[in-house]
């Protein structure tokens, strides 16, 4: 066997070859470590209002003043994933499938990912209030499995024939108290769970590699959260992430975070699945104290031992002082996004 002299420039090619061999296996251990698990955290917001906005005249802009984008501008942000809320038969048409898909589209366009947040209501659905729709009033409990199992098929086949992958779906917003009232109510968790699972059911049929989340408010009280879901869990109830909203005010924010991050902590370890802070806010007044309280969270979350901590989602950051009523935005009144954004 001879042994040969590579030429110069053939040598220089092996070694670019061994170099890049050993790049890529660096980097497939990178990507299987805690560190590159987060690259694909989700800094997110539910950006659900954002074209009623634009369509009552408000427009957005840049730190320059250049009239920008909304979707845009949360990308430049930082901003990878996009939370927006699904109703029933809501009046004006806002937030109903052609709205989603409108806003769905645009944020697909930025390369964000998608939550849909379904919330089996006409309007809005939280601990104290879950006000059946219209059209499904008197229904029985089965009537009501095939409501919520149809509604959600329909939702997400129409996004995804029109282009939409769905990345995350919520079954139900904030169901401390249950669903669909009275019959989902938590007076009987077997049927809170045979209706979420409807919608698990659902949603996997449309997209089986879709997460689905069961969403609590109130992330600081644990004992709130063992209780539902052990409750849940022994019913039989199905789901892939904890969602959890978190709201806390200039005055208690250090203490309700650090409650917050113990409970993300326990309810990943209790129930061996990933927790994600779909809802978030603080007066848009307080932007500096907001920063603070979103970063240490973010911080919190991913924290979270196995990567379990999956992502924060600023609730309505586009929102405008007082639209609607709402003051937890983080829009100034000229329309610019506040430092509360800037941890994303």
């Amino acid at each position: 066997m001879h042994s040969k002299r590579l030429h110069p420039a053939f040598a220089a090619a092996a070694v670019a070859k061994c170099l890049r061999a050993v790049l890529a296996a660096v980097a497939m251990v990178a990507f299987a470590s805690p560190i590159a698990a987060h690259a694909q955290w989700a800094s997110g917001a539910d950006v659900s209002w954002v074209d009623q906005e634009e369509s009552s005249g408000y427009k957005f802009y840049n730190s320059s003043g250049t009239q920008t984008d909304p979707f845009v501008l949360l990308k430049n942000l930082g901003v990878n994933a996009v939370r927006l809320r699904v109703w029933v038969n809501p009046s004006g048409g806002w937030c109903d499938g052609a709205d989603v898909l409108y806003k769905a589209k645009r944020a697909i366009a930025q390369g964000q990912r998608v939550m849909i947040d379904f919330h089996y209501s006409d309007s809005w659905a939280d601990p104290g209030q879950q006000t059946i729709p219209a059209a499904w009033t008197d229904h029985s409990l089965s009537a009501l499995e095939t409501d919520v199992y149809q509604h959600t098929y329909s939702i997400l086949n129409y996004l995804k024939s029109n282009g939409v992958t769905v990345t995350w779906v919520q079954v139900g917003n904030e169901i401390n108290s249950g669903l669909l009232w009275p019959t989902g109510s938590t007076s009987s968790f077997a049927n809170v769970a045979a209706l979420t699972n409807q919608g698990y059911a659902a949603t996997k049929a449309v997209f089986p590699s879709a997460q689905v989340i069961i969403h609590l408010a109130n992330a600081y009280d644990n004992a709130d959260f063992r209780w539902f879901f052990d409750n849940f869990k022994a019913a039989g109830g199905k789901w892939d992430i904890t969602g959890m909203s978190h709201y806390p005010t200039t005055a208690n924010w250090s203490t309700l975070n650090a409650e917050a991050g113990t409970n993300m902590n326990d309810m990943a370890s209790r129930y061996s699945k990933p927790v994600m802070i779909v809802e978030v806010g603080m007066d848009y007044s307080q932007p500096t104290t907001a920063k603070s309280m979103i970063s240490d969270i973010i911080s919190r979350n991913k924290a979270v031992p196995s990567s379990r901590g999956l992502g924060v989602f600023y609730w309505e950051p586009e929102a405008y002082p007082n639209w609607q009523g709402y003051t937890m935005g983080a829009l100034d009144s000229t329309g610019k996004f506040t430092a509360a954004m800037s941890p994303f």
